[in-house]
């Protein structure tokens, strides 16, 4: 009888086989998921990068205030609160900034600190031994290298500016953590009448969310601060009535950005009515002056007329001259300093009103309406150029055809009066202008003001 057949090695080579294929089959699974773990982390990375430059965070300004010019993203900033912030270090330059040094003296947060309004009202408050600490997040609607000369002016008055956004919630609660602040200037916005109508979303998030935002963060603190902030002639808007006084109305907007300064008005109420927020809104009237912004008249027909370009000149639908009541600068920052120094202390304690709080308006203008024309001569003078006037009717873009300020409350309240005429305040900004751009200054002499003086 023939004996089996021998399969002993057919079968350890069936063995040996299936043992090849399962480790060949554990190495593909391995190298397969390393594959695919480092294909996922690079398209992570790549969506990180693309949200990032492509959607910046909900704000603007401020000078402030607070859009489409701050590319820096809210997620990156909340975890880190911005490049070297929140540190051992920045918290001792945030204390410093803003401890004052006079008996009494304040400690103000003040927001589009390198802002034409706010680099002013810092430096005086600064000068005067009040604490000052700063925020802004430095956007381009106008050049960023003028609020950088601004900071690097203030950081020689040992005035520190936080770079960051007003809807940036967890840096705002930062900075109350580290500073018992007793008052707010807030004068962060996205300013402009006629920018409103390219980009009507940068003023609902920097005039309206920011403004929120702050006050958030404000009603929380303890203690709560008395907040002073910068609202506008502009909600006049269609009023007819002059000069302008705060008992007017005001529900008549001509622009959107009247409308979010409007509508700040009214935010402001109502915090004050559930949280007991002290605040004072002031509403500015076109204010001018060394460091000025360039998106301004006066500012932009100085650049002009020098370089022998024309300049619109508005006039009304019926041919009448656009007037304005022009404010000086410094005594905007005297109306400033007035509201801070008669603010009363907001009565809220642990998010809850404890009591009824303060809650005031006021104009702060310069009471002399003068038409646009005469500011054109006025700088035809002082720059000896004659300027190439176009003359134009007022396009329907929000802008009012004239504003003038009764300013009998502010005076009434804290002593607000303005000092400085238009031909006075015009030689102090074409004097700073020529000395700030280094041209060839063709100025009438007068006594120069050096421009930290002025700023």
């Amino acid at each position: 009888m023939a004996s089996p057949p021998d399969t002993s090695k057919t079968i350890k080579l069936e063995r040996y086989n299936s043992y090849l294929r399962r480790v060949n089959s554990t190495k593909l699974l391995n190298a397969s998921s390393k594959l695919l773990f480092r294909a996922t982390l690079l398209i992570a990375l790549v969506l990180i990068l693309f949200f990032t430059i492509n959607y910046p965070p909900l704000s603007d300004h401020t000078h402030g205030h607070t859009s489409r010019f701050h590319t820096r993203n809210n997620f990156l900033s909340s975890a880190f609160y911005g490049s070297g912030v929140g540190g051992a270090a920045w918290e001792k330059q945030v204390r410093h900034s803003s401890t004052p040094r006079r008996p009494s003296g304040m400690s103000v947060l003040v927001t589009g600190a390198a802002g034409f309004v706010g680099s002013h009202c810092s430096l005086a408050l600064k000068k005067r031994g009040d604490g000052v600490l700063g925020l802004d997040n430095f956007n381009d609607y106008y050049d960023p290298s003028l609020k950088r000369a601004r900071q690097a002016l203030l950081a020689r008055h040992q005035v520190f500016i936080v770079d960051g956004d007003l809807n940036d919630a967890p840096l705002l609660s930062k900075l109350f953590d580290v500073v018992p602040f007793t008052h707010v200037l807030h004068l962060a916005a996205q300013a402009g009448v006629r920018y409103a109508m390219q980009n009507p979303q940068s003023y609902v998030r920097s005039n309206i969310a920011g403004f929120v935002s702050l006050l958030e963060v404000a009603k929380a603190a303890n203690p709560q601060p008395a907040i002073v902030w910068a609202s506008s002639s502009s909600v006049y808007g269609l009023n007819t009535q002059n000069p302008f006084s705060e008992l007017h109305r005001t529900d008549q907007p001509a622009s959107l950005y009247a409308a979010t300064k409007k509508a700040g008005e009214e935010i402001a109420h109502t915090y004050n009515h559930i949280y007991g927020l002290s605040l004072t809104g002031l509403r500015f009237f076109t204010v001018y002056g060394p460091w000025g912004r360039p998106d301004m008249a006066y500012f932009f027909f100085t650049r002009d007329i020098l370089h022998g370009k024309p300049i619109d000149v508005y006039q009304t639908q019926d041919e009448k001259e656009v007037a304005r009541d022009f404010t000086y600068i410094d005594d905007v920052v005297k109306g400033c300093l007035g509201a801070l120094d008669t603010a009363e202390k907001s009565t809220g304690s642990g998010g809850k009103k404890r009591g009824p709080a303060q809650l005031r308006v006021y104009n702060l203008g310069n009471t002399s309406p003068v038409p646009v024309g005469r500011l054109v001569s006025i700088l035809e003078s002082l720059l000896s150029v004659k300027a190439k006037r176009h003359m134009i009717k007022m396009p329907r873009n929000g802008d009012v055809p004239y504003t003038h300020a009764n300013v009998s409350l502010a005076f009434r309240d804290f002593g607000y009066k303005p000092t400085t005429d238009l031909s006075t305040g015009l030689r102090k900004f074409v004097k700073w202008y020529v000395s700030y751009y280094g041209l060839q200054s063709r100025v009438k002499k007068e006594s120069h003001e050096h421009p930290e003086e002025s700023a």
